[in-house]
Order: structure tokens, then sequence, then C-alpha cells
């Protein structure tokens, strides 16, 4: 049966927002009521802290944070402490790992991300890497420096959070940071590499909305599946069926290891119906 993968791209999206949207989905997906969905976006300046952050790589203070907009959350995915902000391609893939063939890991799941971002950053022309012992994605250059940074949460085989491709971030607000708790390395973007790469070659950054089709088209590639490019987000909450599609899919026991959440309500969050332009919409 051929496999699919539903892409939204939303534009600019608050991270509170983005994490009820995560948590609506998740629910969804569970159930067996709506397929693999993929969100891109960005969002306004944020500081992300992961089950393994320790308060110490937060460099700035809280004021200081105040001062410049920068929000601050505890998240349950894994890693350390990073950012987001405009100019950074974040991805959600939101999967069901059951239901690939083989079952896919967690370990395996994180090295196809990698893998879907090393093919985008080759096809802008920028080589990238896996360094070892580290995630992410890395450059090729004598002092290696990170591109993108992943950190995933899985709840009874569902995935959730995922990857932060820098763009055309501003790199100075990793200064507030120790990005992913790694003080040796420095972080880079693609509009920084391209410019050294194709200095006066007249090799342009695309938009952001390129880069994430682009994204997509990896995902399709590296995940074996077709994407189905979704026009709003309204849209994809129309897919929701009344009923699980698979019963017996839903029942299954976990195939991870990863920590168990709470079910979300079915009805998408206030924040995300408005999102949708819709006052009032059930997924249901």
């Amino acid at each position: 049966m051929l496999r699919v993968i539903n892409v939204v791209y939303l534009g600019r999206v608050d991270y509170a927002t983005g994490l009820e949207l995560q948590e609506t989905i998740v629910h969804l997906v569970k159930e067996g009521r709506i397929g693999h969905t993929l969100l891109l976006l960005e969002h306004p300046p944020v500081i992300t802290l992961g089950r393994n952050a320790g308060m110490q790589n937060i460099v700035a203070s809280r004021e200081f944070l105040t001062s410049q907009g920068v929000e601050l959350f505890e998240t349950n995915r894994g890693g350390d402490v990073t950012f987001h902000g405009p100019g950074q391609l974040v991805g959600y893939p939101i999967f069901d790992l059951r239901a690939f063939t083989p079952r896919i890991g967690a370990v395996d799941f994180v090295r196809q991300l990698e893998e879907a971002i090393i093919r985008t950053c080759g096809d802008l022309g920028v080589p990238t890497q896996r360094v070892s012992g580290l995630t992410g994605v890395w450059t090729q250059q004598d002092h290696t420096a990170k591109i993108a940074a992943i950190g995933v949460h899985i709840s009874r085989a569902v995935t959730s959070h995922g990857f932060a491709l820098n763009v055309s971030t501003n790199l100075d607000y990793f200064k507030m940071i120790v990005p992913c708790g790694i003080s040796d390395k420095p972080v880079t973007s693609l509009e920084r590499e391209m410019e050294q790469t194709f200095a006066g070659r007249g090799r342009k950054l695309p938009s952001m909305e390129e880069v994430a089709e682009l994204t997509s088209r990896n995902f399709s590639r590296v995940f074996e599946a077709q994407t189905l490019w979704l026009d709003s987000l309204n849209d994809l909450l129309a897919t929701a069926s009344a009923e699980p599609a698979n019963a017996e899919l839903a029942n299954a026991e976990p195939a991870t290891d990863g920590p168990a959440n709470q079910d979300t309500p079915a009805r998408a969050p206030e924040a995300i119906r408005r999102l949708a332009g819709e006052g009032d919409i059930f997924s249901a």
C-alpha cells in the first residue's frame, strides 16, 4: 500500500500554539484517524529546553531574554537547549512508527531525519554530514559547524517535535545559549554557507517556502512515501476520520521505549482553530 505523508506549511506560528497543534495531531494519529503528518513552519524567537537540558546552558539572563522578546519553554523532547526563530525552518514530523514496514525504531528515525536534511542541504550546494556521537547535521569544513538541530519525542510509537534547519537565521541569537550543550562547535546557516561557497557566482538562497518544499521532497525519498502538500491547516484537520482507520493499529502495543503522554482532546484548541481561519473547527 502506498504510504502518504501529509505536509502543511504554516508560516510563522508562536511556539505555544505549535505545541498545542502537535498535541492535537498526535492524538489523532494515535487513534488512526489521521495519517503521517509533517508540519513545516517558523517560530518567533524562543529558547526551548529538552528533557536533558541544563539551565547553565542558557547564558543570557531572564531579564535580557525578555528585553529581546525571546520566550523560554521547557519541552518533553530529547536533547538540551536550542533556539528557534525567524529564518529557521522547523519541522514537526508526527509519524506512527508502527505503520512502517519494517518498523522504525527511535534511533533509525533520527538517522532518517538527518538524512532528509543532509539531502536538502546537498541540493542547495552545501555538503553536510553526521558527526559521530552527536545528533544533528553538520558542515563538512575543517571546523565543523551545526546547521540543523534534532530533538524528538516518541509516545506510543508516535513521534513529535523534530528538526530545526538554519536557513537565514540571525546567528547572534545562539550567543544567548550553549547550543545543545556543545561549546566547542559553532552554529551556521544555509545563508552563510552559500555565501561562502558561491560568492560572486550569483546563486541565491531560496525562499523559506521553497526550502520547505525541497525538504518535503527529501522526506518523500527517505521515508519512501508520497507527500501530499495541503494548502492549510483546515485541509489537514478535515481529513480526520470519525473512527480509527485501522482499529488493530490504533490498539497495538508501543513499538518504542518513548514515554507515554496523556491524550489530548480531539477538538482542536482555540488558538489552532483561529490559525486555521475558522471559528469552530472540530477534528472529528
